[in-house]
């Protein structure tokens, strides 16, 4: 037996007892059906908003809302430098807005509507199910609870479940969400409480927010939906693959995708109406020591200026599939920072959940619940130590 066979021989024993999470076994089963073997599995944290209710609540606001985006409270020296970076032994957590979201609803959003929203939360049980109301924490700081319309868990077309609430239902902005239900994509406008039901066909799981409109898809097929008309059209974008766009980007941004493995990763521009491959790139990771390199990307790839967020399944000095988060260029496809949490982990523990206005990554991270990386210097405080269940943030 060589020592690529070997290599290959432990990191599987290692997959095979680490604990499972329910979320990272929906999405490796939804993209089997369209791939041979694309494992994508993430703890799914979304924290969703249904945006909808009359044409003029959903039209996007003449004038745009104040920043109140979330930002760390400066803190201490960097943990660590370089390109490649690891979390220290124990995390410090600043007070943060976002910690609200382990407190108890206080009122229904039909009594006291947002202004807008940080985040969403659905809380679940130990079967991965949906476990009580999902939460809306305003930038007031009051958490509500969604009252407005009962969301059904979203499935496949085998009938694999999972809650309606993932990342990239809230939109940027925070005053509208979008959840993908069989057959139906329901919109909320957090800022009256009305509520929206689009139709459109097939089993639909997941939602970006594309500037004016909402990438809606599941079974092989995406729809893009206008937020004002609530028009739908066919996209040839994945919604699996999809970056979520800067939403300081203008409606004809490209879109970008990240699609492949290792050895094949590739950054694929589309044009952001029809979808249509404008260029390709091949993803690299010159910039980093060896033997690290990115395997596979998996969950939402968040776009912040010219560079990506994106969840990841790493070589790293230890093992071959450790957990981890890289940063890329988005023009270039060169991987320029990584982020190596192990092998201790649960596999697709650590999804990515945006960017802060400060540049800082947001990330599930076990057992802080959240937490902030922060590429240029290294720095990772937490955000909320224990927070099991789905979580989606604002822009």
């Amino acid at each position: 037996m060589n020592e690529q066979e070997l290599r290959r021989l432990l990191t599987v024993s290692v997959e095979d007892v680490l604990p499972s999470q329910p979320a990272s076994a929906h999405w490796d089963r939804a993209r089997r059906t369209r791939r041979t073997r694309r494992a994508v599995g993430a703890v799914a944290l979304a924290v969703a908003l249904l945006g909808g209710g009359t044409v003029a609540a959903l039209r996007p606001p003449a004038d745009p809302p104040p920043d109140h985006s979330v930002a760390p409270t400066p803190t201490a020296e960097p943990t660590h430098a370089g390109p490649v970076q690891r979390p220290p032994a124990e995390l410090t957590f600043p007070p943060d807005p976002l910690a609200r979201l382990a407190d108890p609803a206080t009122v229904p959003l039909s009594a006291r509507p947002v202004q807008r929203a940080l985040a969403l939360f659905q809380p679940v049980d130990e079967e991965f199910r949906a476990d009580g109301a999902v939460r809306v924490l305003g930038d007031d700081g009051v958490v509500r609870s969604l009252d407005v319309v009962t969301l059904a868990p979203t499935r496949d077309e085998s009938g694999n479940e999972a809650p309606a609430v993932k990342p990239g239902v809230l939109s940027p902005d925070g005053r509208s969400a979008a959840f993908a239900q069989t057959n139906e994509l329901i919109m909320i406008d957090l800022t009256t409480a009305a509520v929206r039901r689009i139709p459109l066909e097939g089993y639909l799981e997941l939602v970006v927010w594309a500037n004016d409109r909402v990438l809606v898809g599941g079974d092989n097929r995406t729809y893009a939906v206008d937020r004002v008309t609530a028009t739908a059209s066919t996209s040839d974008v994945s919604a699996w693959n999809v970056v979520a766009p800067d939403p300081e980007a203008g409606r004809d941004a490209a879109l970008v995708e990240l699609t492949g493995e290792r050895g094949g990763l590739t950054l694929v521009s589309r044009t952001a109406r029809e979808g249509a491959i404008r260029s390709e790139e091949r993803i690299t990771g010159d910039a980093l020591p060896a033997p690290y390199e990115v395997n596979e990307f998996y969950g939402r790839g968040w776009l912040h200026g010219e560079r990506i967020a994106s969840a990841a399944w790493i070589t790293s000095g230890e093992i071959d599939g450790a957990e981890g988060a890289a940063v890329l260029d988005a023009r270039t496809g060169a991987v320029t920072h990584l982020l190596d949490l192990g092998r201790e982990r649960a596999k697709g523990c650590c999804p990515v959940l945006g960017w802060d206005n400060r540049g800082a990554v947001l990330l599930r991270l076990e057992p802080a619940g959240l937490a902030r990386w922060n590429p240029e210097t290294g720095e990772i405080t937490g955000i909320v130590r224990d927070l099991p269940g789905m979580v989606a943030l604002a822009g």
